[in-house]
């Protein structure tokens, strides 16, 4: 099965002025088709550094999405980064100039001048058209990978993730597992003793465990790989039982 990367453009998401909220939905949708996710990233609106962190990201992960970068302006460097990662140059689609203006006259605007840069993409790339904003998206596969990079903008991102990205990544890649998880949540006992108490079950490697603490509670979280969603589930019903054994008298249902 394919692994990903998610890569999260934006000099203000570095400065803290927003959250990300885009790589949470990736990676569940990611998730959902038993992609394993290896590693999640920030970068700012630097062409240099994100061309570098793309072809990293390229070197581990048949699957690299980024999200951001895409509008009109100066300081959406995503397209040339892209081209820059794969050693290309960015070309003007007269026909996607026509779906921008398009979607603007939908919107009842009129695209500036600079709206045109939305219509280079890097050569070679595949144009996914945005039917929820004016940013198109492009893929661009190279030999067993494939660099997806879509809008920053969430309603428009989850719609293109929706509609044409995971309908690709399907057929292209052959995806046919799923992920499942389930949390069980413990309060009055502390995260180093239950890893006392379930140190067996944290050395599996389908399901995995692994615990995250809070304020005032352990969260005891099991994942399952398999090729349905009955199966994973069954594989996580196995170690739940096991562990509510352990653990019962400090843990609470919250479903």
């Amino acid at each position: 099965m394919p692994t990903a990367e998610i890569i999260t453009i934006g000099t203000e998401l570095l400065l803290g002025e927003i959250v990300d909220t885009n790589t949470r939905f990736i990676a569940r949708a990611l998730r959902d088709e038993g992609v394993d996710i290896y590693r999640t990233a920030t970068v700012g609106d630097n062409a240099e550094r994100i061309a570098e962190i793309i072809k990293e990201s390229l070197t581990r992960a048949e699957i690299v999405i980024t999200t951001g970068g895409l509008g009109p302006t100066v300081d959406d460097p995503t397209r040339e980064a892209a081209a820059l990662a794969f050693g290309v140059e960015t070309e003007y689609h007269e026909a996607l100039w026509e779906q921008i203006k398009d979607r603007f006259r939908d919107f009842g605007r009129i695209p500036t001048e600079n709206n045109k840069r939305q219509a280079y993409i890097p050569q070679n790339a595949q144009v996914l058209e945005n039917l929820w904003g004016t940013a198109p998206a492009f893929l661009v596969e190279r030999e067993d990978r494939v660099l997806i990079s879509l809008p920053g903008v969430p309603y428009e991102m989850k719609n293109l993730l929706s509609d044409k990205v995971m309908p690709y990544l399907q057929s292209h890649f052959e995806l046919k597992d799923v992920i499942k998880t389930r949390s069980l949540h413990t309060v009055g006992i502390g995260e180093s003793k239950i890893d006392v108490l379930i140190d067996e079950f944290e050395r599996l490697e389908n399901p995995t465990v692994g615990l995250a603490a809070h304020r005032d509670s352990v969260s005891v979280r099991i994942t399952a790989k398999a090729g349905s969603e009955e199966a994973a589930k069954a594989l996580i019903a196995e170690v739940e039982r096991q562990l509510r054994e352990i653990l019962d008298e400090w843990i609470v249902d919250l479903e």
